[in-house]
């Protein structure tokens, strides 16, 4: 229901190759590292997001998706579940073209809301194991 197959080719595919990654900091036990590395593999521009704002995979990071200087095509949330629907708004507020909860993220109220604001969004799903079946 919230990662149907067209909706998740449609993100990896037609949305944009510029990711920001909620939560990715230089923390290599965390699963957005290693999720990230297989992203740029694919192709994409990781942008971390993260308060540290710290330097991940050679992309600057930057302490909200607000002080991203550039256009956001999929903001891609590792954060708890009860504060990724602010995630959420925020990416609706910059303009992205998609959002995508990674596993175990669930916040039904945030996908209606992102759904209905227009952008595309993938909830309890990782890319890292969708794209490489493309």
């Amino acid at each position: 229901m919230y990662g149907d197959p067209a909706t998740i080719r449609k993100i990896l595919t037609e949305l944009g190759d510029t990711w920001a990654v909620v939560g990715l900091s230089n923390n290599q036990d965390r699963a957005a590292y290693g999720v990230a590395r297989v992203l740029q593999r694919f192709g994409k521009r990781v942008v971390p997001v993260h308060p540290k704002a710290e330097t991940v995979h050679g992309e600057p990071g930057y302490p909200s998706l607000a002080a991203i200087p550039f256009e956001v095509d999929v903001v891609d949330v590792f954060v708890n579940s009860t504060l990724a629907g602010a995630v959420a708004d925020e990416a609706v507020a910059v303009g992205a073209g998609a959002v995508w909860f990674q596993l175990d993220v669930i916040d039904e109220e945030a996908y209606a809301r992102t759904r209905e604001a227009g952008l595309e969004m993938v909830m309890d799903r990782c890319p890292a194991i969708e794209i490489p079946a493309l």
